[in-house]
């Protein structure tokens, strides 16, 4: 792995996390030019639908005849850790470089393991500082959202809704990780989780 040019330069991993629907990309980009205001440094912006999106479904088209599935065994065994293995090689190898990276996507076996706090488990230049936003929503809030945006990726879980829940859990309390409630967007609290990110 690149040494990171900058010796004395820590690198941030900045993850915007949480379960479909609650508006993670949505707050991410939001989040960006306050973290860049604060910090007078750049990001490197990566979503996990923006780089595996497209790849994916032509992949799940070719094997299942479905474009749209990510959340059948098939997915889950076959291309779901393969997703996230490239999400973080990408973000590894800039912050090697000694880019900061705002990460988005839903990670929640990653964190739900606490793997994604530990540079060491990930991989990451050793003085990587993790931060870790975990966006909330109740069910019933999300799933309105996931009926309104009528993502056809979506169609499995409203239509399993009650299974799709029992993978809705609640991430494990750590001193990297700030739960956000997106119900209603509140300024003050928005400003407290930026605070709280580029610490």
């Amino acid at each position: 792995m690149s040494e990171n040019f900058n010796a004395n330069f820590s690198p941030r991993l900045i993850l915007f996390s949480g379960h479909a629907g609650t508006g993670k990309t949505t707050l991410a980009k939001k989040a960006i030019v306050k973290i860049i205001e604060q910090t007078n440094q750049d990001y490197f912006f990566l979503d996990k639908d923006t780089a595996f999106g497209a790849f994916s479904s032509h992949l799940m088209e070719v094997a299942t005849g479905n474009p749209n599935d990510r959340d059948s065994p098939y997915y889950l065994t076959h291309l779901r850790d393969w997703e996230y293995k490239g999400l973080l090689d990408i973000a590894r190898e800039n912050l090697a470089l000694g880019v900061n990276v705002i990460l988005v996507g839903p990670f929640s076996k990653e964190i739900m393991s606490q793997d994604m706090f530990d540079p060491v488990k990930l991989a990451l230049p050793l003085n990587t500082s993790i931060r870790v936003a975990w966006i909330d929503l109740s069910d019933t809030e999300a799933k309105r959202r996931i009926e309104h945006r009528a993502d056809p990726r979506d169609d499995w879980k409203l239509a399993h809704w009650d299974d799709y829940l029992k993978r809705r859990v609640n991430p494990p309390a750590h001193p990297n990780l700030m739960r956000f409630d997106n119900t209603e967007f509140d300024d003050l609290n928005f400003e407290h989780l930026i605070n709280f990110l580029v610490v």
